[in-house]
């Protein structure tokens, strides 16, 4: 079951997940348009088939384990491994890096796909990969739910993009919506 782009953003729109407003993002960035993850994850009817098409690249490609950044990325992780059939990990941030925990690990030699829900800067899916390629992990590919970068984040790894969305960022010096006093919210903040 092949879904267009305009089907997803249906989903999207359907699951109140694309939000109007002025946006503090976890890359610190700022603006009038926010991708609400949880509000597509929390709903099984939506994020199924989501998940399944993320998948879907990868079932030839020998995927060992697939791994992805807290904390959307552990639903990600579960659901893409399941479809896989194979496991599915998460690093968390501890002390402002990227890490493996709770005694989870890339073998060396192992193909991984590193997965991701949101992504603007790309700066934790290449903290991600920066640590799985440390622990001698390969990285098959990447598989993103939304690129909100229109396409300009680049990856050194075979990269799928459910959604690609170009919406305006700003620095919060040069913001328009600062400079208008319009309230701003930090709906997604993880402390990067």
């Amino acid at each position: 079951m092949a879904l267009s782009e305009n089907d997803i953003k249906e989903m999207f729109f359907k699951a109140g997940a694309l939000k109007e407003g002025h946006f503090q993002l976890t890359s610190g960035l700022h603006s009038a348009q926010y991708v609400d993850k949880f509000k597509i994850l929390s709903k099984p009817v939506f994020a199924a088939p989501l998940l399944i098409e993320m998948a879907a690249p990868w079932k030839d490609k020998n995927i060992d384990i697939v791994v992805g950044p807290a904390i959307g990325g552990i639903i990600l992780a579960y659901e893409i491994a399941h479809q896989l059939g194979t496991d599915g990990i998460f690093l968390e941030r501890k002390n402002g890096e990227m890490t493996f925990t709770r005694g989870f690990k890339v073998e060396p030699g192992q193909r991984v796909l590193v997965v991701e829900d949101v992504v603007t800067t790309g700066r934790s899916v290449t903290e991600v990969c920066e640590q799985v390629s440390k622990a001698g992990g390969i990285i098959s590919g990447i598989s993103l739910m939304v690129d909100r970068s229109g396409g300009k984040v680049k990856f050194d790894s075979e990269t799928h993009a459910l959604m690609t969305m170009e919406l305006e960022v700003y620095d919060e010096s040069s913001c328009p919506l600062c400079r208008d006093d319009i309230e701003i919210v930090a709906p997604g903040s993880t402390g990067k």
